[in-house]
């Protein structure tokens, strides 16, 4: 009864596509597709993207960007200086900071030398991990 249900959902569904992925909603109107279209590099200067002199500002945008632990980080970081202090560093020293804080150089010796000792087993190709997915999990416990 429910498999009924469902596909009688899915053919009303179906019956209100145009053929181009717009839908009329059940309402008779169609619905217009947006289609994609190229962007040259002319029209991504029209959206008035950053503009960066140097690195004059590149700590704020990426500070800005910042995401879970990363942000809680560079907030306490913040609150030993003041924001103004914390923005005005230089690039390299929030690189070098980032680098020493979440790419410790043992860590990365040991995941260089796993990744390249890896050894493959059989032919199980599903059994493999990726060097990425490898290092991804390795990074993350």
């Amino acid at each position: 009864m429910i498999n009924e249900g469902v596909i009688a959902a899915l053919a009303a569904c179906d019956a209100t596509r145009n053929g181009d992925d717009s839908h009329t909603s059940g309402t008779g109107v169609r619905r217009p597709v947006q289609v994609a279209r190229e962007c040259t590099y002319p029209d991504f200067l029209k959206c008035q993207p950053l503009n960066f002199k140097g690195t004059e500002g590149v700590v704020k945008f990426a500070t800005c960007t910042l995401q879970g632990n990363a942000l809680t980080w560079w907030n306490s970081h913040v609150k030993t200086t003041t924001p103004e202090a914390a923005h005005a560093m230089p690039w390299r020293t929030l690189k070098k900071m980032m680098t020493d804080k979440y790419c410790p150089r043992g860590k990365i010796k040991k995941l260089e030398f796993e990744m390249w000792n890896l050894k493959v087993k059989g032919n199980d190709v599903d059994a493999m991990s990726s060097p990425t997915e490898l290092m991804d999990k390795k990074i993350n416990t």
